[in-house]
C-alpha cells in the first residue's frame, strides 16, 4: 500500500500514523538542509504534543564537526543517545532519508547508502505520528506501508486539518538498476541483518539472491515460481552442494506481490523472514563471516530499497 507522495510540505510537517508502524513501514524523504539553524529531527512519537513519548529520535546537528544524534525518550526523560559523527547531510545540498521499519528495528539510508540501524526502544504499535522539523526544506514525503487494512494516514501540516495547497500526488515508485550488487563493509557478524524490499514481477519464473565472498556463494536463496519452491545452497570450490528445498510454511511469494525479506545471520545459519514471518533457515557452510562481502539480486523482480 503506498499513502501518495505529498509535494513541497512545510515545514514542521506532521503525518498521522493513527494505526501504528508495522514491519515493512518505508518512508522517503526529499529535501535540502538549509542555510539557517544548526539541526533537523524526524521524529516518530507517541502521539502529537511534544510531551508524548518518542521512538525514534533522528537528529543531525551541524555543530562541533557535524553530529547525528540518535535516541528515545520515555516518561519526559531522554534515553542514551546512539551518536555517529560521520555526517552526510550538507547546507544546500539535496538529500534523501530512508526509513524502513522491520520487527527489530529502524534502518536508515541516506542517498541509497546505508548510514544506521537503531533497535527498538519502544514497540512499533505505539507509534502513530511522524513529524519533520528543524533546517530543512522538503520536497517530498512518501509513505509507503505494508498490506494491512484501513492501514491509511492522511498528512497534514501543523494546524490540525489536511491544507488542499499540498495534495497527494501520483505515486511514482522508484526502482533499483538489476541486476544489482552491492558491496557489504566488514563483511557479515551474529545480528548482521540485511533488508530487501520489492515487488514480485506480474509473470515470474525465478528470482536470486546471492550473498558471496571472494571465489564462491555461502547463500543461494532462489524463489522458483516454477517449481513452486525456494532454493537454497552454496557454491563452493567452483561446486553447488545440497540443495535445500523444504518449507513448512509454503510458497511466501507471489506474482505481483510486494515483499520484505530480512536475510539475519546468526552463530549458526543464516534465517530468511519474508513479510515478518519466518520462511526458512540455512545452516553456514562458510564460517568466515567477515569474508562475505557482496550482496547480488536478479531475476524476476523490481527491487525498490535495499538496507546492508
Amino acid at each position: 500500500m503506498s499513502f501518495g507522495a505529498i509535494n513541497n510540505p512545510p515545514v514542521p510537517f506532521t503525518l498521522p500514523l493513527s494505526h501504528g508502524l508495522h514491519d515493512g513501514f518505508l518512508v522517503v524523504i526529499s529535501g535540502a538542509v538549509t542555510h539557517s539553524g544548526d539541526r533537523f529531527n524526524i521524529n516518530f512519537q507517541c502521539g502529537h504534543s511534544s510531551n508524548d513519548d518518542i521512538a525514534f529520535h533522528f537528529n543531525p546537528r551541524f555543530i562541533d564537526g557535524g553530529i547525528v544524534v540518535c535516541n528515545t525518550k520515555e516518561r519526559q526523560s531522554w534515553g542514551k543517545e546512539e551518536n555517529k559523527r560521520e555526517m552526510p547531510f550538507h547546507r544546500h545540498q539535496p538529500f534523501e532519508i530512508r526509513i524502513l521499519v522491520t520487527n527489530h528495528s529502524y534502518n536508515v539510508s541516506v542517498n541509497r547508502n546505508h548510514y544506521l540501524e537503531y533497535h527498538h526502544r519502544i514497540p512499533i504499535q505505539r507509534v502513530n505520528t511522524m513529524t519533520i522539523g528543524g533546517c530543512v526544506a522538503l520536497t517530498c514525503v512518501n509513505a509507503q506501508g505494508p498490506q494491512h487494512p484501513g492501514y491509511a494516514p492522511q498528512p497534514f501540516p501543523p494546524g490540525g486539518a489536511f491544507n488542499p495547497q499540498f495534495p497527494a500526488a501520483p505515486h511514482q515508485q522508484q526502482s533499483y538498476a538489476m541486476p544489482y550488487q552491492t558491496n557489504i563493509y566488514g563483511g557479515l557478524f551474529p545480528s548482521k541483518t540485511i533488508v530487501i524490499r520489492g515487488t514480485v514481477t506480474a509473470n515470474p519464473k525465478r528470482f536470486h539472491i546471492n550473498l558471496k565472498f571472494h571465489g564462491g556463494t555461502a547463500l543461494h536463496f532462489n524463489p522458483r515460481f516454477d517449481e513452486r519452491t525456494i532454493v537454497r545452497n552454496s557454491h563452493l570450490n567452483g561446486s553447488w552442494g545440497n540443495e535445500e528445498r523444504n518449507l513448512p510454511r509454503g510458497m511466501c511469494f507471489a506474482p505481483g506481490q510486494s515483499f520484505v525479506i530480512e536475510i539475519r545471520c546468526e552463530q549458526h545459519a543464516f534465517k530468511v523472514n519474508v513479510n515478518g514471518a519466518q520462511t526458512c533457515e540455512f545452516h553456514h557452510r562458510v564460517h568466515q563471516f567477515q569474508q562475505i562481502d557482496t550482496l547480488q539480486i536478479d531475476g524476476d523482480v523490481v527491487l525498490q530499497h535495499v538496507q546492508v
